[in-house]
């Protein structure tokens, strides 16, 4: 199995926008041809919603953060789409699509809210988590299969083994990946809606509302998030630090005004 691993890391190392080491075994046009492919099956299958104004806003607070992206994904063509669902959740795909449900503008009630989400969102396809958790998961399918091999021929039974390994691999490596995906979403995103202009305070009463809205809370050590008590006086500490990246950025020029409304309120800057 170390030899696996190491093969795996010797074909496919990368370094996440953060700094933080990563797996990458999927090409960026590999990745962009699925997320494509993915957003028009939706399309396909009648997932999008017919929702104009929606649209119109989710654009505009969309636009606003890719305009400060780096210059690989500044420069995609962008489609956003609203999805006719009423869960409060929304989504970026490589390959430039976002897509964000009827829900969500429920509890995201205004455009810094919105832009957290989407920072969120639009900080996963720059940080390559998709491309990353795949990566990872075909390393750990190969560890695994090793293990199996390997205990087969110490007289273990193969299907044993193989559920034990399984079991061990998603709760060992798979999951803490995914927290360490969520925090490094946080922080990209909390900067980007930043220098895009939006209120980074903003992320801390939203999250704090998905919270409300997600209910009871699952264990720590199995969620796919950061524990909420800890993001929210992360994301809190963080606004703080970001409040003149924010300043600037609105003094230079970047003042977002989008809005469900026919005209937009002014905003205090």
């Amino acid at each position: 199995m170390a030899l696996v691993a190491a093969l795996l890391t010797l074909v496919g190392c990368a370094t996440s926008p953060t700094g933080r080491k990563q797996l990458m075994l999927v090409s960026n046009q590999k990745m962009s041809q699925l997320g494509v492919e993915a957003f028009s099956a939706m399309g396909k299958k009648g997932k999008f919603a017919q929702a104009p104004r929606e649209q119109a806003y989710a654009t505009c607070v969309a636009q606003s953060l890719i305009a400060v992206l780096p210059p690989r994904w500044r420069n995609q063509n962008w489609e956003v789409r609203i999805i006719d669902d009423d869960s409060a959740n929304a989504f970026a795909l490589p390959g430039g699509r976002i897509g964000v449900n009827r829900g969500m503008f429920k509890i995201a009630t205004s455009q810094d809210q919105l832009a957290t989400v989407l920072g969120h969102e639009l900080s996963h396809v720059v940080a390559r988590h998709g491309a990353e958790r795949m990566s990872d998961n075909m390393a750990v399918q190969g560890a695994v299969l090793a293990g199996t091999l390997y205990g087969a021929s110490r007289g273990n039974d193969a299907g044993r083994t193989m559920a034990a390994l399984g079991l061990g691999a998603e709760v060992g490596i798979l999951l803490p990946f995914s927290r360490t995906q969520e925090a490094e979403a946080d922080t990209l995103g909390q900067r980007y809606m930043a220098e895009a202009g939006f209120d980074p305070r903003a992320a801390v009463a939203l999250w704090q509302k998905m919270e409300n809205k997600s209910g009871g809370k699952m264990p720590a050590f199995l969620s796919t998030h950061p524990a909420p008590d800890n993001r929210a006086r992360t994301l809190a500490r963080k606004a703080q630090q970001l409040l003149p990246v924010y300043r600037k950025a609105r003094a230079n020029g970047h003042q977002p005004h989008c809005s469900l409304q026919p005209q937009s309120a002014s905003r205090d800057t």
